[in-house]
């Protein structure tokens, strides 16, 4: 059976300049090549990916538990920007220098943010949740969702709000109901499925704020300019994913100079996990100066 995720090999936490702690995990040998996974919509740190893949490629991959969510101390009305300065911290913090950069899920905004602010080497989107709140996809999202769009322009504290009605039990049934067969053979696998609770539970610890305050940003216009983005980027989606972009992150491609289009067929949101091997391999090329 296939291991799509393993216990990570070291965690902890790293203090900021303004006393917060920002949470992180590591799989892979410590003096590996840096990696900093930004990971998906409420989950902690506690999950990774690439089981056995980090070690084979000699990355050090850190996953990093954004401010509000697992071990990071709350930071209400935070900013990408914000985030992006965190994620400076702790390259300098951890011996990182300016890591490569994966984003996955509603990770992949913040992902985009620290790349613009240039304090990575290279970027990975991987089933990115897309700017949804730009005109052009306003045709095409579904009622429900250009409803939380138009929600979250109209008057983001009362969808802050709202968002913070969420919890585990509801993002782990909102997952299971909306994915395709495809992604529920990786995600109700019985080690993933414990690994994915765990991170929910975690993500949810200090209560719904930091995942309602994520929600937020990541569902309004982003205010970074994503043609300044100037390291090499691939841009992954499965062709099932009908959830993370309207046309499978075609459109995001084309804002962020040179990024490569990369669609897999037969999957679809879990393609961090099926996937991993070949989108690390890339990015470890990017990183190295290779296109």
């Amino acid at each position: 059976m296939t291991a799509y995720v393993c216990a990570p090999a070291r965690l902890g936490e790293s203090r900021l300049s303004d006393g917060r702690l920002l949470g992180w995990a590591e799989w892979g040998p410590p003096d590996g090549h840096p990696v900093v996974l930004c990971p998906g919509a409420a989950t902690s740190r506690w999950l990774g990916f690439g089981a056995g893949v980090v070690e084979a490629l000699g990355v050090r991959l850190v996953s990093v538990d954004r401010p509000g969510l697992g071990a990071s101390t709350p930071a209400p009305g935070r900013t990408f920007a914000d985030f992006a300065d965190d994620l400076r911290q702790l390259g300098a913090l951890r011996g990182l220098g300016r890591p490569a950069v994966v984003g996955n899920s509603q990770g992949a905004p913040f992902a985009l943010a620290c790349a613009r602010a240039g304090h990575v080497s290279a970027l990975a989107v991987v089933s990115g949740a897309d700017e949804v709140a730009a005109p052009e996809f306003a045709p095409a999202l579904a009622a429900d969702l250009r409803g939380l769009v138009t929600r979250t322009a109209r008057d983001p504290a009362g969808a802050e709000e709202f968002f913070a009605g969420f919890g585990a039990d509801a993002m782990w049934d909102m997952v299971m109901s909306g994915s395709p067969e495809c992604d529920l053979a990786v995600y109700q696998e019985p080690g993933f499925a414990a690994a994915y609770r765990r991170a929910l539970d975690e993500g949810f610890a200090r209560g719904a704020a930091g995942y309602a305050r994520d929600t937020v940003l990541a569902m309004g216009r982003w205010p970074f300019d994503l043609g300044g983005i100037a390291v090499p980027a691939d841009i992954w989606y499965g062709d099932r994913d009908a959830g993370h972009s309207p046309d499978q992150g075609a459109l995001l491609a084309t804002r962020v100079p040179g990024a490569r289009h990369r669609v897999v067929p037969g999957i679809g949101g879990a393609l961090l996990w099926t996937h991993a091997e070949p989108i690390l391999a890339s990015l470890l090329g990017k990183a190295a100066g290779e296109r």
